[in-house]
């Protein structure tokens, strides 16, 4: 198999004689892209809307889609110009085997660092940790007590053997299609229960209003913003795996079609969750609003919803899993045959 091969070829030696693929469909593609597009940067955005205010924040998210569109007309358009159909394909034509080399490495580290950094949450959520002697406990062992089947090590375990290594051994990304659209139903399910904490806080007028710009009072406040834009920069970075899910599809056009609603789609959800995440929680916003939800919230329905935001959130990283998994295994198949 020849570098340039791409992700229509079998990963496994072999296995390349099976049936003619159906032609993966356009909403499927909408949410494999969506799905790559939300992952843990979800819960920054609303520290990052305080930072910038309502109305700046909400003109970069939408600035920041249309980019991200563009960039991947680009990228679809000059791939199908040339003669590869992989991401470090078109780093090779354009800049030669050190750019692809280079571009394969950055994916690696970007996509396993994100894997590690999910199963991390995904442990803290569901079993806690003990950070510098504290005791912090998670959602198993709130509703459960403590077991040693709901400990972290055997929680992440159980996650990685049968939800997790299920998911990763499918060898086209369109069969993820199902995973990815429970896990934006989760997202949405996230920002709908968020959203009505935060209009029955400001319906009992327990809500301050929202900052529309930002305080640009001191020089601290100033260089706050130069931590805030990137957050929203690197919340629509899925470029990565535009090709294994734009290939696998019969006309470009289609996946130019599933990329602008999955851009809309998340632009939504991103703004939504900013604006009231920061109408529930005010100047107290964490820079994760998660932390947030983790604090007693003094009543039962109040920790229940807590809780059922952790754990959706916790179910949502483990659907998102798969799919950068899939890029890091392609990335690491290309890379291994161009050394």
């Amino acid at each position: 198999m020849s570098p340039a091969a791409g992700v229509k070829e079998s990963l496994l030696p072999g296995s390349s004689k099976s049936a003619p693929a159906k032609p993966p469909s356009v909403s499927g593609a909408v949410f494999n892209v969506s799905t790559s597009i939300i992952g843990a940067g979800i819960m920054s955005i609303p520290a990052t809307i305080k930072v910038l205010g309502v109305v700046p924040a909400f003109v970069m998210i939408v600035v920041i889609a249309w980019l991200a569109d563009i960039s991947v007309e680009f990228l679809m358009r000059y791939t199908h110009a040339g003669d590869t159909t992989t991401y470090a394909g078109v780093m090779r034509e354009s800049f030669g085997r050190v750019g692809s080399i280079l571009v394969q490495i950055c994916v690696m580290i970007t996509n396993l660092g994100c894997l590690i950094i999910y199963l991390i949450i995904i442990g803290d959520v569901l079993s806690g940790n003990q950070p510098e002697g504290s005791v912090h406990l998670g959602v198993l062992q709130q509703w459960f007590g403590i077991h040693w089947w709901n400990t972290r090590a055997f929680a992440l375990l159980f996650t990685l053997i049968f939800v997790l290594l299920p998911l990763v051994v499918f060898k086209r990304v369109e069969s993820l299609r199902y995973s990815s659209a429970i896990s934006v139903f989760l997202a949405v399910v996230f920002v709908g229960i968020s959203s009505v904490m935060a209009i029955m806080a400001l319906l009992e007028g327990k809500t301050n209003s929202p900052r529309m710009v930002p305080e640009l009072d001191n020089k601290a406040a100033f260089f706050d913003l130069f931590t805030a834009v990137p957050v929203i920069v690197t919340a629509f970075t899925f470029h990565f795996n535009v090709h294994p899910i734009g290939f696998e599809m019969d006309k470009p056009s289609d996946m130019i079609s599933a990329v602008r609603v999955s851009m809309v789609l998340c632009a939504a959800i991103y703004f939504t969750i900013g604006l009231f995440g920061y109408l529930l929680f005010g100047d107290s916003i964490m820079a994760d609003i998660l932390v947030n939800f983790d604090q007693n919230s003094g009543s039962t329905i109040g920790s229940l919803l807590n809780d059922i935001v952790r754990l959706s959130y916790a179910l949502h990283l483990m659907l998102v899993f798969p799919l950068l998994n899939f890029s890091l295994r392609a990335n690491i198949d290309e890379f291994l045959l161009v050394l």
